[in-house]
């Protein structure tokens, strides 16, 4: 099998990773697979096969966007194998300029995400920030479907994405997370499966998360997502072509989630390879 692109990472700064990893575990009661750090990440895709991983930051503030970007200008710079897309906040004033900045600086795409960002995406915010990006060519991976530590907040819907996608000329390279939406699959499916320039990653949505051993009880139900039919079945609805392989790591193991990909029945080697490497590699290479 060829080599293969996770799409979907988080790092963190090595001063903060870990309180960022404590604070987030917290929240989502979900355990986290390394601490956090480029290192750590660097042994995860060693151990689990995984060529290249994209990071993708996520401002939750709009004072974070610059610094955020000119970090992942750096990292672009002295690492072969990670590779960063940039961040953008919907209440970050000149967005216009600083897409403009990364993108002639060689970013490939932003990371939203409207639950963390405290907003709806069809608010107009968010729509003239697709829209700007899309006129770039950056591709933009977009928070989709419900969120684990945030329970009933509903801003990052297929169907709220949906509304601000209309409103946007010339679609392309829009990446919905975790499988079009976070259960919210079946919704996503309806609405996105032939949507010309919408793709979808597969992060985070393959058999069952792991729970934190922190008090908090999670049934085996709440901790299941997608069967291997459903998966499957979602893939071959939107095409092999407009799937792209990613983990949400340290939220889930690379090299367990690379394993029950290849794992997947119903698929033939062409079809994965796509999936794990060609698909991402024509986006960011």
């Amino acid at each position: 099998m060829s080599k293969i692109i996770d799409f979907h990472v988080h790092t963190f700064p090595e001063k903060i990773a870990a309180s960022a990893i404590e604070k987030l575990q917290a929240k989502s009661h979900t355990r986290p697979f390394t601490d956090g750090t480029l290192s750590a990440l660097e042994l995860s895709m060693r151990e689990s096969g995984v060529s290249f991983s994209i990071l993708q930051p996520v401002a939750t503030s709009p004072k974070q966007v610059q610094s955020i970007n000119d970090n992942a200008i750096k990292i672009n710079l002295e690492h072969k194998k990670i590779i960063s897309f940039g961040a953008m906040h919907p209440e970050f004033e000149n967005f216009e300029a600083e897409l403009e900045r990364i993108s002639q600086a060689g970013i490939k795409g932003i990371k939203l995400h409207p639950v963390y960002q405290g907003l709806n995406i069809d608010n107009e915010k968010f729509i003239k920030i697709l829209a700007c990006a899309c006129d770039l060519d950056l591709a933009i991976l977009i928070h989709a479907g419900w969120d684990i530590g945030f329970p009933g907040n509903d801003f990052a819907m297929p169907e709220r994405i949906y509304n601000a996608l209309k409103k946007i000329r010339g679609v392309k390279k829009i990446i919905l997370a975790h499988m079009g939406g976070w259960r919210a699959w079946d919704e996503a499916e309806k609405i996105f499966a032939d949507y010309d320039g919408v793709y979808i990653d597969t992060a985070f949505s393959l058999g069952n998360f792991k729970p934190l051993s922190d008090g908090f009880y999670k049934s085996p139900e709440e901790c299941e997502m997608l069967s291997s039919e459903k998966f499957t079945k979602i893939i071959k609805s939107f095409g092999v072509s407009r799937v792209i392989f990613g983990t949400d790591s340290p939220w889930a193991s690379q090299k367990e989630s690379v394993e029950n990909f290849k794992a997947l029945e119903n698929l033939s080697v062409k079809e994965k390879n796509l999936i794990l490497y060609e698909n991402a590699a024509s986006i960011v290479f």
